[in-house]
């Protein structure tokens, strides 16, 4: 009995030790991403990614596009008369049950995941003077993209060509598109994927 409870003790440690060599070997280890910190302080537990923002030209070209093309509801509106801007944030959360009273409200978009926030700087619209914002890919090179998943990509694709949606890249395998970046009236990039055809750009380019 006793040899018997030494062996399995040894398979356990064993098992462990080969359980941590392989999550060693991962690309996602610390091991393998220098600066990396796995251990997540308690103080940090609580946060969650909200949002990013971009500046918008004019809200009411922006506000059809993420509505209308993109699917987006309008969590919030912020109006900030004396320092002359709007904030809206959109999302893809059920807005049929966000509270009416604007305290509340503006405290539940806060609450959301996954959000866009719409910066408009009053005046942009009519100014003709004002050439547009950088939208972070041409020289210099900064800002990228926002990437949407949808349930099937060729079909999304389709939909965006029916509407008249600016392309400014599609990557193909074969006859059929994997993954397309759209433009938002503001010249922003929008990378448009479904869960399988991430995957297969990723194998396709030796990436994972």
């Amino acid at each position: 009995m006793r040899l018997f409870m030494i062996l399995v003790c040894l398979l356990l440690l064993g098992s462990t030790l080969l359980t941590s060599a392989l999550a060693q070997s991962f690309k996602e280890s610390a091991k393998n991403n220098p600066g990396l910190q796995t251990f997540v302080e308690r103080a940090t537990k609580s946060y969650f990614f909200h949002h990013t923002m971009v500046r918008i030209k004019d809200p009411r070209a922006s506000l059809d596009f993420y509505s209308r093309i993109m699917g987006m509801s309008l969590l919030k509106r912020l109006d900030f008369a004396d320092l002359r801007f709007s904030n809206y944030y959109m999302g893809y959360e059920d807005t049929s049950r966000a509270p009416n009273d604007p305290l509340r409200r503006t405290a539940w978009a806060f609450s959301q995941r996954g959000v866009i926030e719409l910066t408009h700087m009053w005046g942009t619209e009519t100014n003709r003077n004002f050439t547009g914002y950088h939208n972070g890919n041409t020289e210099p090179l900064g800002y990228g993209h926002i990437g949407i998943n949808v349930d099937n990509v060729q079909k999304a694709i389709n939909r965006f060509e029916s509407l008249g949606v600016r392309f400014v890249q599609r990557i193909r395998s074969g006859n059929r598109d994997l993954v397309a970046f759209i433009q938002d009236p503001d010249g922003y990039w929008i990378e448009i994927f479904d869960t399988m055809s991430a995957v297969q750009t990723a194998i396709d380019n030796n990436a994972v």
